[in-house]
Parts: C-alpha cells; sequence; structure tokens
C-alpha cells in the first residue's frame, strides 16, 4: 500500500476515552519505566496484561511521529468520545493535560516516542487475537434511481439508538446491539434480508443508487465509499450506523459449506464466486443479517481519508476499527501480525495505531481492522489481510496512578 500523504492539523483540547467492561482485575499500576508501584487505579478487565515498552516487539523500530499525528486528532473535541464504555474515561483536565504535552512531543519520532513511554503504560491484551484490513471502493452511482442503477445505499433512520449497558431495556435481545425509537417505544430495525424485500421502502432514505448489488454488499462490508455519479460529481458516504443485527461473515459460509478453503475467499475469491453464482447470491447475502447505513460526508478533501465512525479522516495504516463495545475510540492500540508491512518490505506489521472507525464483523477486545487507503490497490492489501494479531492497549499513566498531574 501507497500511503497518501496527508497533513494533519495538529488540533488542541479534548482526547481519549478508555477501556472497557467485563470480568475486572485490580491491575499491578505503576508509570512506564517507574521502579516504584502507583497506588490502585481503575480496575481493568482480566484480560490485560501490563508489560513493559522493552517487551514490545518491533516498538522501537515503529515511525512513532507518524502514530502521534493520528493520536491527535482526537485533541479536538468529539461527540463520538462520549460514546463506548464509561469504566476509564478520561476527565476533561486529563484530556487537556495529556493534548498539550502530545503538542510538545510532536518533533520528530524520538520525541514521540519519549511521549508515549512517558505517558502511557501498555497492557497487552490476552485474548487470541485477529485482525483484518479495509478500504475505500470507488464505485459508479447515480443520485435518482433508474434500470441501471437500482440498488440502494440508505441513510440512517430516525431513532436509531446504539444499546450500551446504560440505556438497554431489560428484556431487549442480547444479540441485537441497536434500535429505533419512535416516542418511548424502542422497536427492532428490519434485519438485511426485510430490507432487500422493501421494508424501508417508502421512507425516502435512499442516499444513492448502484448498478451492482455486489459492489452494495461491499461498501457495506467496508463502511465507506467514493461514489462516481453519472452527472460527474463525486460522492463519498461514511458509515452512518446499522440496524444492529449480528454479522455473519458470508465467506465463512461457503468455507463451512465446502465451498473452498480460507485462502480461497480473499475479497477477490468472493467476488469471483459471486459473479459465478448469481442464482444463489441474493440468498447468501440474506444470511449476513447485519445493515449499514450511510451518510454523505462533505467535511473532508479529496486528500483526505474516508470519515470513520468517530467522525475524523481515516489514515491509511495507523486508523484501527475496533468493537465500541470493549474499546472506545480514540483508545491506542499498537498491533502486531503476521503480514509483510506495505511500507517496510521483510518486516511484519507492528505498529501503533488509534481506534477510530468501527464495524459490523469486528466483535471482541482483541479484533481489529486496519484501513489501507482508497481505490483498487488499497483493496488488494486489504483483502489480503486475514491474520492471528497481538493487540496491545495503551492506558494514560494519569489513569492508573489515580493522579492526573502524576506525569507533569
Amino acid at each position: 500500500m501507497k500511503r497518501r500523504g496527508r497533513t494533519m492539523r495538529p488540533p488542541l483540547a479534548p482526547l481519549l476515552a478508555v477501556f472497557l467492561k467485563g470480568a475486572v482485575r485490580t491491575a499491578p499500576l505503576f508509570f512506564a519505566g517507574a521502579a516504584t508501584a502507583m497506588q490502585p487505579g481503575p480496575q481493568l478487565p482480566e484480560q490485560f496484561q501490563q508489560i513493559s515498552f522493552a517487551g514490545l516487539a518491533g516498538w522501537d523500530q515503529d515511525d512513532h511521529s507518524a502514530a502521534l499525528a493520528s493520536f491527535l486528532r482526537f485533541c479536538d473535541p468529539s461527540d463520538a468520545l462520549s460514546e463506548g464504555p464509561q469504566a476509564l474515561r478520561l476527565q476533561p483536565d486529563e484530556l487537556a493535560r495529556l493534548c498539550s504535552a502530545a503538542q510538545t512531543g510532536n518533533d520528530g519520532s524520538a520525541a514521540a516516542r519519549r511521549f508515549f513511554e512517558s505517558r502511557f503504560t501498555p497492557f497487552r491484551i490476552t485474548e487470541p487475537g485477529f485482525v483484518t484490513g479495509y478500504y475505500e471502493p470507488e464505485v459508479a452511482a447515480s443520485r435518482r434511481k433508474s434500470e441501471v442503477f437500482s440498488v440502494p445505499l440508505h441513510k440512517k433512520p430516525a431513532g436509531l439508538e446504539i444499546l450500551m449497558p446504560e440505556n438497554r431495556p431489560e428484556n431487549w435481545p442480547a444479540h441485537l446491539s441497536h434500535g429505533r425509537r419512535t416516542g418511548q417505544t424502542l422497536s427492532e430495525l428490519p434485519d438485511r434480508g426485510a430490507i432487500m424485500d422493501g421494508a424501508l421502502d417508502g421512507e425516502e432514505l435512499e442516499l444513492a443508487w448502484l448498478a451492482d448489488p455486489v459492489d452494495a454488499y461491499f461498501i457495506h462490508v467496508q463502511g465507506s465509499a467514493r461514489l462516481r455519479m453519472t452527472d460527474g460529481s463525486v460522492m463519498r458516504v461514511g458509515y452512518a450506523g446499522k440496524t444492529g443485527h449480528p454479522y455473519t461473515g458470508i465467506g465463512r459460509l461457503l468455507v463451512t459449506r465446502g465451498e473452498g478453503t480460507p485462502e480461497d475467499f480473499t475479497m477477490a475469491g468472493l467476488r469471483a464466486w459471486l459473479a459465478n453464482h448469481p442464482d444463489r447470491r441474493d440468498d447468501l447475502f440474506r444470511e449476513n443479517r447485519s445493515y449499514i447505513f450511510f451518510r454523505e460526508v462533505t467535511e473532508t478533501g479529496p486528500d483526505e481519508g474516508p470519515v470513520g465512525a468517530a467522525g475524523l479522516p481515516l489514515t491509511p495504516g495507523r486508523s484501527l476499527a475496533i468493537d465500541p463495545q470493549h474499546l472506545p475510540y480514540g483508545a491506542l492500540v499498537f498491533v502486531a501480525a503476521g503480514f509483510e508491512d506495505p511500507d517496510r518490505a521483510g518486516k511484519t506489521f507492528a505498529r501503533l495505531v488509534v481506534a477510530d472507525d468501527t464495524g459490523s464483523a469486528i466483535k471482541g477486545r482483541a479484533r481489529g481492522d486496519i484501513f489501507t487507503g482508497s481505490g483498487e490497490t488499497a483493496g488488494q492489501i486489504a483483502g489480503a489481510i486475514r491474520h492471528k494479531a497481538e493487540f496491545t492497549v495503551l492506558v494514560p499513566n494519569s489513569r492508573l496512578s489515580g493522579n492526573a498531574a502524576a506525569t507533569d
């Protein structure tokens, strides 16, 4: 992947929110590199194991200044930082201190590395990890339905709610992560099959129309796209929400049914199978009940990445889609996986990335999706990433010590 260079404005103000729900333990907490233990801070999940930066294979070879540039985007106020688990959400004064320190560390890779190592402590997630790749497709589309362009991408319906433990009704089905509120009533949204059958018809939610249902399906999987319109314009669309029904990978279904091996069903392999089996395509799509809603993205320039779920442009190779039920947007995660780093021939991928997006297929703590860029080449790279991975979360020292000023 050739990363598209772009200059991020290094903002200043709130940043980050950190982690989680689930079984917990009180970790042995201390500043990175300090000889004395801190007083017990927040409770971390029992799957979090404290390590040292020296124990992070590949950490010393990363481009820390690139990671810091991605990190700095979260220093502007963002509504997305109020989402996700509340267990370790940073307070505004802590956020301001961290962002101020990040600005002074924004002077080359060595300075950036010192910032991370002095302000954070790494915690490895002990669960087995898995990483995939995703990208921004480019496809032909129309603003109006026609005989050729008849497959819709839908806008988010009114009343869509993300259901977290604090707002989930007692008897709400455990497998549904979203609902639709009308007045005081929270109801289940239709699944993919029902929407394919017209469940949303008449609500005027159609954002754009595509010619190919396979293109539409893959845009749902990727969560964003550049649409080349019939009038010559380009519409950029991004993730706006989902129905909340469980995601089922159709490639995995085909493997379990003996249609091929996991290696056969890369993104390109799956497209080829769908092209060769048009009579089975729609029934297969229906088995993935998850359905994505989109919005037109107008706030980014042509050289910037698509906007992720956190409301910020994605950075190729530095943006990670995560499960917001387990990690918040803004979390710093060091990902080590067994595929070749696109920018360093002969070296395996080991990078500090920022959680700034999500996806229906991303479930669990140690699960991530790396954004590889836009267009065909990025798609080829993304389609080949399906690897076991190790996830290490950097937790701010101010939260661990219980003293927001301790690192000043």
